[in-house]
């Protein structure tokens, strides 16, 4: 079994542009989300950048950082 490759990290004198890195995920309380997993939830406790309590109505779950799989719904 091979081991996925780790990214590769820019050199700040290469003469190519640098790759866009995704900008941290933030979530306050109240914050409607959905994750891949658990499905449709709320927010309702943080952990300062280490991870979100979500109550996806069957269960609560505590998110890790960085919430790969979990995104916030806008207009809510």
């Amino acid at each position: 079994m091979t081991k996925p490759a780790a990214p590769k990290r820019h050199l700040p004198t290469s003469p190519f542009k640098a790759p866009d890195t995704p900008a941290p995920k933030h979530f306050a309380v109240g914050d409607q989300v959905t994750h891949d997993t658990y499905g449709l939830g709320r927010v309702i406790g943080i952990e300062d950048g280490l991870a979100v309590l979500v109550d996806f109505g069957s269960t609560q779950q505590r998110v890790p950082s960085p919430y790969s799989k979990m995104t916030a719904l806008k207009g809510h």
